[in-house]
């Protein structure tokens, strides 16, 4: 005869035991794999908040409030053949010069002095020497000169800066408003 065939449950035998062990193995592995993941967030984003400190941390004056809401203006003003103050007359230079300005109010307003303010940056660039302007510190330096003649030709009112001896105004001066010409940027420039 042959072996009897093992009775399996629907025929009434027992059941076979299953290992609860493997169940444990595998809950536990599933809670180190989260334990993990929650552990990787929060030093991701830990790291990236300590980026954003440093972010902040920069200085305040490097950083200008821009409002989205009012973009500013660029005025591009035409291309200026200068001949400059070198000894000997025969340097010059070829400026293209955009403006950045408040709003189109502020650009309707220049345009409308553009012929003044054009003399006045002529006059302002032609006093300058080849090797003023070819130093970054005489360019920032000429930045700053045309803003105050544009704004001095607009009427605007700007701080008085320290003079080159270093001594302060005798007089104090209210803090003027934001100046409406913003910067001066440079879309050319050529020294020969």
């Amino acid at each position: 005869m042959s072996a009897p065939a093992p009775k399996t449950a629907e025929e009434g035998g027992e059941k076979p035991k299953k290992s609860k062990k493997l169940l444990f193995i595998i809950i536990g592995v599933l809670v180190l794999a989260l334990a993990g993941a929650a552990a990787a967030f929060i030093l991701l984003k830990k790291n990236a908040a300590e980026d954003d400190e440093e972010l902040e941390e920069e200085p305040v004056a490097a950083i200008q409030k821009v409002d989205p809401k009012k973009p500013p203006t660029y005025l591009p003003l035409d291309s200026m053949v200068v001949n400059l103050a070198d000894p000997g007359g025969n340097r010059f230079a070829q400026l293209g010069i955009t403006l950045k300005l408040q709003d189109e109010e502020t650009a309707t307003a220049v345009k409308s002095r553009m012929p003044s303010i054009r003399n006045s940056l002529l006059i302002l660039i032609s006093q300058r020497t080849a090797e003023e302007l070819l130093s970054v510190n005489g360019k920032q330096a000429l930045v700053a000169d045309i803003i105050a003649a544009i704004s001095e030709e607009m009427g605007y009112e700007i701080d008085e800066a320290d003079d080159d001896s270093g001594k302060k105004p005798a007089k104090k001066r209210r803090r003027a408003p934001p100046n409406p010409v913003q910067d001066v940027l440079f879309s050319g420039f050529l020294v020969q």
